[in-house]
């Protein structure tokens, strides 16, 4: 919102490719003791010197650039600069270092892929072009004025700038100023403020990139006499890379403070540079006075104070929640456990009561002929009206004497009838 600080176009960049890398304080020839003014006043003296554009021929001068800007990075950074004090660099190497590259250094083929990688998300942050900024620095930019109440409109080359002058007067200065960059066209651009330099020209202090809201791309500097906050989305986007279940906890840390928070009167010098990956950058800046907005800025403070509650509550909530979730994949994997335990039980109990059974079925014959089971007890015949049979050890004595009462009954009868 207000701006992230900013020296060079780099507020941070990619590891340097060193197999012992220098105390930062070393490459910027600074003390440990160094404010942050004498650490930016170096770097940007080191950054023009080693800058691609103005030493094509000359290799190393790449490699050192990479270094004074990763040195910067770490220094300029307060967290990170008290991280490197307490542990070096493994402090900073388990934190990670964002991408950032520099558009105008980089042939057709790389640039076609970091626009590919952009439009897949992937969060690629880019530098400013040096050209841009040495002519800032020499007072050789042609800068067009922007009354407050105005705004103006314009397309800008990528890795260019069009500059412009905001005179603010001291009423104004005391209600608080805004500047904003829209694009109906969703181009991506970056918003920058320049201080005025002791040698007449215009040293880089904040930079904002765009972000798309809604159907538009914008991007605004607050001056409101409070705390404003900017939102860096690629801390989000990094945290869905690394673990996309711990993203949302993520979405608000990268609400981070602006170092700027009032402008002083008299003039002041902003700029809207051109990030598109291959085309013109359409634009709309706009300065304003907030005494009409006097709501809107009680609106944007307060809003601004529940999400850093928010935030707080997310931090302790992200600890109740990973101690949960773990406790549910716990009970989850004994639910589990103890499900196969009962199935297996209950396989082993069945399998019990089947033996009780198995092979004990009874066998039926055709005819007058059948046989029991081996028990060798008489056993009545389905239709056999209850009458015994015998078994077959007793077959040559009943059976026969059975017979012959019957044979000789008959043959009585037939006499008598004679």
């Amino acid at each position: 919102m207000g701006g992230s600080k900013t020296e060079g176009g780099t507020s941070s960049s990619s590891t340097p490719v060193i197999a012992n890398r220098r105390d930062p304080y070393e490459v910027l020839s600074v003390s440990k003791d160094s404010s942050d003014q004498e650490i930016k006043s170096a770097y940007r003296k080191l950054a023009l010197k080693y800058h691609p554009d103005k030493n094509a021929s000359n290799p190393e001068a790449s490699e050192l650039f990479k270094e004074v800007a990763y040195s910067y990075s770490i220094l300029s950074d307060p967290e990170k600069r008290r991280q490197y004090d307490n542990s070096g660099f493994e402090a900073i190497d388990a934190e990670g270092v964002d991408m950032e590259i520099d558009l105008s250094n980089l042939g057709t083929v790389n640039t076609m892929f970091a626009a590919l990688f952009s439009k897949l998300g992937v969060p690629i942050k880019t530098t400013i072009s040096a050209n841009v900024l040495e002519e800032a620095l020499n007072g050789t930019v042609t800068v067009r004025p922007l009354p407050i109440g105005s705004s103006v409109s314009g397309k800008v080359e990528k890795q260019c700038a069009h500059f412009f002058s905001v005179t603010i007067s001291e009423e104004q200065a005391q209600s608080g100023v805004v500047v904003r960059v829209t694009s109906a066209a969703q181009s991506k651009f970056k918003l920058l403020y320049f201080e005025q330099d002791n040698g007449g020209g215009y040293s880089l202090a904040l930079q904002e990139d765009s972000e798309k809201t809604g159907k538009v791309t914008s991007a605004g500097m607050y001056f409101l006499h409070f705390q404003v906050y900017r939102m860096d989305s690629t801390v989000n986007a990094l945290a869905m890379a690394k673990d996309p279940e711990a993203a949302f906890f993520k979405r608000l840390e990268g609400l981070q403070p602006c170092e700027v928070s009032e402008l002083k009167s008299g003039t002041h010098i902003f700029a809207v540079y051109g990030d598109n990956f291959f085309k013109t950058a359409s634009y709309t800046i706009e300065a304003i006075c907030a005494t009409t907005y006097e709501d809107t800025t009680h609106k944007l403070k307060d809003i601004e104070q529940q999400i850093l509650r928010k935030r707080t509550e997310l931090r302790q909530f992200e600890t109740e929640y990973r101690q949960a979730l773990a406790r549910f994949q716990e009970v989850t994997n004994r639910y589990s456990q103890e499900k196969q335990n009962v199935d297996e039980l209950l396989k082993q109990r069945d399998n019990i009561q089947s033996s009780f059974t198995v092979g004990r079925s009874v066998v039926v014959g055709s005819g007058s002929n059948t046989q029991a089971s081996s028990n060798g007890g008489n056993h009545k015949i389905p239709g056999g009206d209850g009458e015994n049979i015998s078994s077959p050890n007793e077959e040559g004595t009943s059976d026969s004497k059975s017979k012959k009462k019957w044979f000789n009954l008959n043959l009585k009868g037939d006499k008598k009838s004679t």
